[in-house]
C-alpha cells in the first residue's frame, strides 16, 4: 500500500493508478480502512470519545443493549462518511475545488458546531434536555429507542473527525476522488468502518464489559467531567471562527453562546420571569445568528485573502524562520533559481497540523537543519476555501490536510507522513545537495 511515508516520491502515485484492475481497488480499501482505524487515535477525535466513553458504560449492564449501541454508532458513522463524501463528489462534478474536511471552510459551519457542542455540555450537566424543546413523543425516542443516542454519536464522530487526516487515508482520499463513484463511496465507507471497528469491536466482545465497574454516582460524575471536553472544543471552535472572520465577530459569537446557555437555564423555571428571559433570549439568539451568518458569507474575495493570510500568520509563525505565504509560482520560482522549498499545507481547525508545528515545525533544531540546507519555508493556509490549494492537493494525489511536501529543483515533490517528526524532516533533508552559504 503506498501510504503517507517519507521514503520515496513514488508516494505521490495514487493508489490503483499503477495497480491493475480489482487488486488495486483492494489495496485502496485495505488503505481507507487502516486509516479509518487510526484516526481514532487522531486529536481531533478525542472529544468524541468522551461521548463513547459514556454510552459505553451505560450500556455496559446489558449484553444486547451493549451490541445494539455498537451496530448503532457504527451505522451513524458509515454512514455520514458516505454522506460526506457523496457532497464531495457531487460538488466537485459540479466544478467546486473541494477536499475532505470543507465544511469547516465555512464559517457559519464552525458557528453551528460551537452552539452543538455548547448544547452538549449543557446536556451532559443535566442543564438541557431534548424534552425542553422537542414534543414528548419525539423527546422519548431516545428513553424507548437509546440505541438513537448511539447512531448520532457516530454522526457527531464524523463531523468532529472530519478535519483530520490519518496516516494511510490521506492517499486513498485522494485516490478517491478519481475513481467512479461506487468505488469512491465504497472507500470512504470503508474509512468510516475503520473509525467504528474498536467501538463495534467491544460492544460484541463479552470480555469488554465485565471491565467495566458495576452502576453508580461514579456515572453522574462522568457525565458532569465529560462536559469539559465538550467545551473544549467549542473553545478551538471560537478560536477558528475568529480566525477566518475578525476578533468582533468572534467575540459575537461567544456573546450568542453565553445567551444561549442563559435561556436554556431560564427553560427548567416556570415563572413569567423565566419565560421573559427565555423570549428576549430567543430574539437575541436568532439575531446573533443572522449577523454571523450574514458576516460570514458576505466577504469578499479580497477580504477572504487577507483574513487567510492573517490567519496563517497568527497561527503559524515561529520567532526563528521566516514562512512564506505559498503560491505555486513562488515554489516554481525557488526551484528554478536552486532552492529546495518544504511546503505546509495547513489550516486553523486541523488539530494534527496545529500539534504538529508545535512538536516538529517550530523547534529551534528542525528550524536549523532547514536554514542549513538553505529550504524555503512556505506555508499554505487552507482555514478558508482557496481552489488554488484544492489544486495543488489534487495534483499531490491528496484531499485533506495536513499534507508536508519537500520540492527539490529537478526531482519528483516527496511527500511526508501527516504525523510528522523531527527524525522524518531530517531524514528527507538529506536528500537536499548543499549549497555554498553565500547562495
Amino acid at each position: 500500500f503506498k501510504g503517507a511515508s517519507t521514503s520515496s516520491a513514488k508516494n505521490l502515485t495514487p493508489i490503483g493508478t499503477t495497480e491493475s484492475g480489482a487488486f488495486g481497488f483492494i489495496l485502496a480499501l485495505a488503505g481507507a480502512l487502516l486509516g479509518g482505524l487510526i484516526l481514532n487515535a487522531m486529536p481531533c477525535v478525542l472529544p468524541v470519545l468522551a461521548i463513547k466513553l459514556l454510552g459505553f458504560t451505560q450500556h455496559g449492564t446489558s449484553k444486547q443493549m451493549r451490541r445494539m449501541a455498537g451496530v448503532a454508532y457504527s451505522v451513524g458513522v458509515v454512514t455520514s462518511f458516505l454522506v460526506l463524501g457523496g457532497a464531495v463528489l457531487l460538488l466537485r462534478t459540479m466544478g467546486e475545488q473541494l477536499g475532505w474536511g470543507f465544511q469547516l471552510q465555512t464559517p457559519a459551519v464552525v458557528a453551528a458546531l460551537a452552539l452543538l457542542f455548547t448544547l452538549i455540555a449543557l446536556n451532559l450537566w443535566d442543564v438541557f434536555s431534548l424534552g425542553q424543546v422537542l414534543p414528548q413523543s419525539l423527546a422519548s425516542l431516545q428513553s424507548r429507542h437509546p440505541v438513537v443516542d448511539a447512531m448520532l454519536s457516530g454522526v457527531l464522530a464524523v463531523a468532529v473527525a472530519s478535519p483530520c487526516t490519518a496516516p494511510f487515508m490521506g492517499a486513498s482520499l485522494g485516490v478517491a476522488m478519481t475513481m467512479p463513484a461506487w468505488q469512491a463511496l465504497a472507500i470512504f465507507a470503508c474509512m468510516g468502518l475503520g473509525l467504528a471497528l474498536p467501538f463495534l469491536w467491544a460492544s460484541w466482545l463479552p470480555a469488554a464489559a465485565l471491565t467495566l465497574p458495576k452502576p453508580g454516582m461514579w456515572m453522574v460524575t462522568l457525565r458532569h467531567a465529560l462536559a469539559f471536553p465538550m467545551l473544549a472544543t467549542v473553545v478551538w471552535l471560537l478560536w477558528v471562527f475568529g480566525l477566518q472572520t475578525s476578533v468582533t465577530q468572534a467575540m459575537l459569537l461567544l456573546g450568542g453562546l453565553l445567551v444561549v446557555t442563559l435561556t436554556v437555564w431560564a427553560s427548567r423555571f416556570t415563572g413569567a420571569f423565566a419565560r421573559a428571559v427565555q423570549v428576549v433570549g430567543l430574539i437575541v439568539v436568532v439575531g446573533v445568528g443572522l449577523e454571523v451568518v450574514s458576516n460570514a458569507n458576505t466577504q469578499d474575495t479580497q477580504d477572504a485573502q487577507s483574513l487567510s493570510t492573517n490567519a496563517t500568520n497568527a497561527t503559524t509563525a515561529t520567532p526563528n524562520a521566516v514562512w512564506q505565504n505559498w503560491t505555486a509560482t513562488a515554489v516554481q520560482t525557488e526551484l528554478a533559481q536552486g532552492h529546495a522549498v518544504f511546503v505546509d499545507f495547513t489550516a486553523a481547525w486541523c488539530v494534527t497540523c496545529q500539534i504538529n508545528k508545535q512538536t516538529t515545525l517550530s523547534q529551534a533544531d528542525v528550524l536549523a537543519d532547514f536554514a542549513a540546507k538553505q529550504v524555503r519555508l512556505m506555508r499554505a493556509d487552507w482555514t478558508r476555501r482557496d481552489p488554488a490549494i484544492s489544486r495543488a492537493l489534487n495534483a499531490l494525489g491528496r484531499s485533506g490536510v495536513p499534507v508536508y511536501v519537500l520540492y527539490i529543483p529537478n526531482r519528483p515533490p516527496e511527500v511526508l507522513s501527516e504525523l510528522l517528526s523531527p527524525e522524518q524532516v531530517r531524514q528527507a533533508l538529506a536528500q537536499v545537495p548543499s549549497k555554498p552559504a553565500n547562495n
